[in-house]
């Protein structure tokens, strides 16, 4: 019987953890794309900054077209389509190259690597830095993603380290 070593166990972990992420990265398309009306509200008001504290001194920064927000909602599912592909390529990738040498599992990160980075962008660029720091989304009491986009940035850096770090043998 073949002993299960330490190395094994970390590219595994590392397999698991994208196929939880593309899981995440499904269910988010799902739910963007077959409710996409209250979704699109949510991102609409946050553009619009109509629920923020002190109105008159940001409204230059809002944007109030319609058609800008749609644009805007289908960059947004765009992003999430892109990041969940590249998740689950690489999931595909990490777990079909469980038995290879270390050099051939480093290399099949790349996928998984750039759709975390995908996902930092629309997370962490999207919403934590222009949703809270341009468009006030905080100071929403109804319409803020703050709380929800952290801990996915929570989960998402961590794990990019974590992919991308080279301790398997």
């Amino acid at each position: 019987m073949n002993q299960l070593t330490t190395n094994q166990v970390i590219r595994f972990s590392k397999a698991t953890l994208m196929l939880f992420i593309s899981i995440f990265g499904l269910l988010v398309m799902y739910s963007n794309v077959t409710d996409y009306a209250t979704n699109y509200e949510n991102i609409s008001n946050i553009l619009s900054m109509e629920t923020t504290d002190d109105d008159e001194k940001y409204t230059y920064r809002a944007i109030t077209s319609q058609i800008l927000h749609h644009r805007i909602y289908w960059l947004i599912i765009t992003l999430e389509v892109i990041y969940t592909l590249f998740f689950m390529i690489g999931t595909c990738y990490l777990y079909k190259n469980m038995s290879s040498s270390a050099e051939e599992f480093h290399e099949a990160k790349k996928p998984a690597i750039i759709g975390l980075l995908i996902a930092l962008l629309l997370y962490y660029v999207g919403f934590q830095v222009i949703g809270v720091e341009w468009f006030n989304m905080d100071q929403s009491q109804a319409w803020s993603y703050k709380d929800w986009t952290r801990h996915i940035v929570d989960f998402i850096l961590p794990l990019l380290i974590y992919i991308a770090i080279k301790v398997e043998h």
